[in-house]
Formats: C-alpha cells, sequence, structure tokens
C-alpha cells in the first residue's frame, strides 16, 4: 500500500521571493493611492485657486462694469464670459445681477435663470469657493462680488468641473502606476536573481530541512569521539568538537572560536601540521600527553575557502603497540632459544652415544649455571617483576643481536617498592624504547654493550641506560626525543617515535628525561637518563657510584 506522499515545503528562497514580491506590491500600492488622494486634494485646492483668479479678473475688468449698466448686459457679456472661458482654461463663467440672474452661461437657455448655488457670501461683499453640482454637474466654483463705489452692482462665477479635475489626476496616478509597475517589475526580477543564488548556497533546501540539518550536525559533533576542527582560510578556528578540545587539551571554558591555530599552543609540528597547504594523511604526533594521528583536507570552491582536520587518540593502541612489540620480541627470543637448547640438546645426546657421560654432564652443567646465573643476576638487582621480565627478554634480544645487555651491579629495585602511580605500561613503554634504541645503537659496534642501571634514591626512581654506539651529537641533543628525528633510514612504518613516547611518558609523570656522552673509558656511546619521582616514601636505597 503506498500512502500519499505529502507536498514538499516550499524552499527558503522561494519564501523569501513571494515575501518580497507582496512586500514591493503592497509598498507601490500603499503609495499610488496615497498619490491619489494627495494629488486629488491638490488639483482641487489649485483649481479654486484659478477660478478665484479667474472671477477676480472679470470682476476687475472696466469692461464688465460698464456693460453691466447697459439696458442689455447680455449682449456685451456673453461673448466676453465665452472668450475668457477659452482662454482661461475654465468650463464656466457666469456674470449675474445680485439677485443671481444669470447673464452669461455656456448654455444660453440658462441666461434669464437663477442661478444654483450659494451667492449670500459674495452679495455682501467676499468671496468664497464652494464645490456644488449645477447645471453643468458638479464642479469647483468661485464666486466674487463685482463692487463699484463700495455698492455690489453685480456677482461673477467662474468654475471648473470635478470630472476635469479626475481625468488630469488620473492621468497622473496612470503614469504614477506605470512607473511603480516597472519599479515592481525591475524588483521582483533582482529579487528572482538574488534568491537564485541563496537557493544554489542552500541546495535547494526550505527552512524546515535547514534547521533540521542543523540539529543533525549538533548532534554529530558532540556525538563522536574523534576530533574535529574546521579552520578558515586565515587558518583560524571556525569550529571544533567536544573530542578536538579534549585531545588538543583545550578547556570547555576556553573560546578559541576565531583564534589562530598558531596561539593555541600546540607542538610545533602538530601546529605545522595544521597549516600545511597540502592534506596530510594518518600522520603520527605527539602531545604533552596523547599520540595522535591527525588527517587534513583543504575545502576549497574556487579558492581556498579552510581546512578541516580530524584528530584520532591512539595513545592506548600505540602502547599496546609497544607491549605487542615486546612480546613479539620475546617470542623470537624464545624460539632461538629453542632453537639454540635443541642443538645443545644434540650436543649432550651425541656425548652420552659416544661414551663420554661425564663431558655430556659437564656441559649441560655449565649451560645451566650460565642462564641460571643471567636469571639470578636480573633478578638479584630488579626485584620489581615487570622490569626483570622486560629486562630478561630484552636481554635474549640483544644477544640475537650480537649485543651484550648487562644489569649495572649499582642497581637495586626491591619488588613492592614503585608507588600505583608508576604504572607498569608507563615503565615498559620508557625504559622498553630506551633499551632499543640503545641496542640500535651499539648493533655493529666493537664489544657492542647495553647497560642498565635501575634504582631508587631520595625519593625519585632514576632508569639509566648506556650503549657503546656512536653517542649523540651535542647539537642533536633535543631533537632526538622529537618525533621523527633519527639518524637510521626510515623503515616501513617510519623511525623516531620510541624516544618521543619516552619523553611524551616522562612529562606526563613529572619526570625529567637527559642525554649525554658516556664517561666510560674506551666505551664511547650515549647515556640516556630518566628520573621520575616517587610519590610515597621509599626505604634506604644504595647510591650507586655510576656504570660499570
Amino acid at each position: 500500500m503506498r500512502f500519499p506522499s505529502l507536498p514538499r515545503p516550499r524552499s527558503l528562497a522561494a519564501q523569501l521571493f513571494a515575501m518580497q514580491a507582496v512586500l514591493i506590491t503592497v509598498v507601490v500600492a500603499g503609495y499610488a493611492l496615497f498619490t491619489y488622494v494627495s494629488d486629488t486634494h491638490q488639483a482641487e485646492d489649485a483649481a479654486a485657486r484659478h477660478a478665484t483668479a479667474v472671477a477676480r479678473s472679470i470682476a476687475d475688468s472696466p469692461s464688465v462694469r460698464a456693460a453691466i449698466h447697459t439696458p442689455d448686459p447680455t449682449k456685451d457679456l456673453q461673448p466676453y464670459a465665452m472668450q475668457v472661458m477659452r482662454d482661461a482654461n475654465v468650463d464656466f463663467v457666469t456674470i449675474m445681477n445680485p439677485s443671481g440672474i444669470r447673464w452669461t452661461h455656456p448654455d444660453e437657455q440658462q441666461i434669464g435663470r437663477h442661478f444654483l448655488g450659494r451667492i449670500d457670501p459674495a452679495r455682501h461683499g467676499r468671496t468664497f469657493t464652494e464645490t456644488y453640482t449645477g447645471t453643468l454637474g458638479a464642479s469647483v466654483r468661485a464666486v466674487t462680488p463685482v463692487a463699484e463705489n463700495g455698492r455690489v452692482i453685480g456677482l461673477v462665477s467662474a468654475g471648473i468641473k470635478v470630472e476635469a479635475i479626475s481625468e488630469r489626476v488620473q492621468d497622473q496616478v496612470t503614469a504614477l502606476l506605470g512607473v511603480a509597475g516597472s519599479a515592481l517589475l525591475l524588483g521582483a526580477v533582482g529579487t528572482y536573481v538574488i534568491n537564485a543564488r541563496l537557493r544554489r548556497h542552500t541546495h535547494g533546501m526550505n527552512a524546515t530541512e535547514l534547521s533540521r540539518m542543523h540539529d543533525y550536525h549538533q548532534a554529530a559533533l558532540h556525538a563522536v569521539r574523534e576530533g574535529l576542527l574546521m579552520l578558515d582560510g586565515q587558518y583560524r578556528v571556525a569550529l571544533i568538537n567536544d573530542g578536538g578540545r579534549e585531545l588538543l587539551g583545550v578547556g570547555e571554558e576556553e573560546d578559541v572560536v576565531g583564534r589562530s591555530v598558531a596561539d593555541l599552543g600546540l607542538p610545533a609540528p602538530l601546529t605545522g601540521a595544521l597549516l600545511a597547504s597540502e592534506p596530510r594523511v594518518d600522520e603520527v604526533h605527539l602531545t604533552a600527553s596523547r599520540v595522535l594521528v591527525v588527517n587534513t583536507s583543504p575545502v576549497s570552491g574556487g579558492e581556498r575557502r579552510g581546512t578541516v582536520a580530524t584528530l584520532r587518540d591512539v595513545t592506548e593502541l600505540q602502547s599496546l603497540m609497544g607491549e605487542l612489540d615486546s612480546e613479539r620480541g620475546f617470542t623470537q627470543a624464545l624460539r632461538s632459544q629453542a632453537h639454540e637448547a635443541a642443538n645443545r640438546l644434540h650436543t649432550v645426546v651425541s656425548l652420552i652415544e659416544l661414551g663420554r657421560a661425564q663431558e655430556a654432564v659437564d656441559f649441560a652443567t655449565a649451560e645451566l649455571e650460565l642462564a641460571q646465573t643471567l636469571t639470578d643476576q636480573v633478578v638479584t638487582a630488579v626485584g620489581e617483576p615487570v622490569l626483570a621480565a622486560l629486562l630478561l627478554g630484552k636481554t635474549a634480544q640483544a644477544n640475537e643481536r650480537g649485543v651484550e645487555l648487562v644489569v649495572s651491579q649499582d642497581s637495586r629495585l626491591d619488588d613492592g617498592l614503585l608507588p600505583p602511580e608508576l604504572s607498569a605500561r608507563d615503565l615498559v613503554t620508557i625504559l622498553g624504547n630506551l633499551i632499543d634504541n640503545a641496542v640500535d645503537a651499539a648493533q655493529g659496534s666493537t664489544g657492542a654493550r647495553v647497560t642498565v642501571t635501575a634504582y631508587a634514591s631520595d625519593a625519585e626512581l632514576v632508569l639509566r641506560v648506556s650503549d657503546t654506539g656512536p653517542g649523540v651529537d651535542p647539537a642533536h641533543a633535543d631533537l632526538v626525543f622529537q618525533r621523527g628525528f633519527s639518524t637510521k633510514p626510515a623503515g616501513p612504518d617510519g623511525r623516531g617515535l620510541g624516544l618521543a613516547l619516552v619523553r611524551q611518558a616522562v612529562t606526563r609523570l613529572d619526570g625529567r628525561l637527559t642525554v649525554a656522552e658516556s664517561e666510560e673509558e674506551g666505551a664511547g656511546g650515549a647515556v640516556f637518563e630518566v628520573r621520575l619521582p616517587l610519590r610515597t616514601a621509599v626505604g634506604p636505597s644504595p647510591v650507586p657510584g655510576g656504570d660499570t
């Protein structure tokens, strides 16, 4: 069953066009009506003034006075009145005696009859005007006395038909309506053009659809956990969602909209990525406490309009990857140890088959003592189980790569000594990356060795890793901790992230990280030292004298 589709609401552009058209129509119609009423009133006033001027001119004419004293005033006054009507552009001129009997009239049959209308004010010597319907129809007329020696000897009335006045006003209003119609048409065309542009910008959506899209937009911004950052063409923050504020360390109360991204206090590499004009894809950047994957894409429509950046937090993922790498290293080490153990077992079996049982026992005992000595050395020096397991695994890994990993005799870290604030994951991140970096540096060197020292002293945990590699150029002492810096060729996943993660973890734990040249004679190499504050008191520990 199909439901009848409801008519789609008119678009916002169409509604604006209709509203503007109605508004223009109302304004024009109102102005036309006002003009018609005003012009009618002004035309009647002008007609009254014109009729008054004509009537007074006739009343003041000496020839009119002279004709009034003749036995037949009509004989001289009728032609004169008709001539004045034509010359003065009035519809009638009536000259009468003081009693109101006409001497002249446009219709000769009305001569000798009584004038229709008021004449009393004129009989008393006063000129007046009125609108009156007489023999010629409604007219605006003026009546004035003809005085001689202070005595009224006649009356003069001049008038203009209301019909003629209306025709003049209608001509003016018609012209006005023509101009108004042209203005309305021009306004309609302009409104249509503007609304067509508006429709393109709103993609033809009406107000309801725009409001609904805005609601969805706001809900989506607050719902996604990933950070979203939008920059305008001047690299100012145009929009940032809750996830973006959290990942960039921007407080909810801090108003960053409108500020340049360079003023947000972000790390220089991250700021550079956001300011870059070219797209960035899955770039890894570090903040004070997070590892972020950044993607940027420019917004363009013929010209650069801004940048959209997405931020993903991979801090936990990076830590898990580090642990996975350690587990993978442990697995490889165990595989190598298993292979080596098989070789040794075959050697023992062969010695027994050759009848040299005592030599087989001595060989097996020596191997067990070597493995047990290594385990005892690590466990005795570092009782913390996580660090001890890490050191045993890294020792096997380093051995596979031809590097000797040594735990310094000055190391002393008993189980239970570290407070809960120092998580095992952070310690594995710090010490594991330092050891991996040292093994990479020492590999291939003469007497390749990595020395690890771990102890607690003066309410702080000290982790020191030295190697016999080429060392660190003093000019690069700070650069080695920046993400992406490496003196070795880049691998498939890039290099230069390990030490950056170490610095991030140390900074998060309020510790200190330094690098210096090894002071061990003939060893060379670099020494990385981490000092982490212990928020709980620790017992007395031997103070080491240095690496050996």
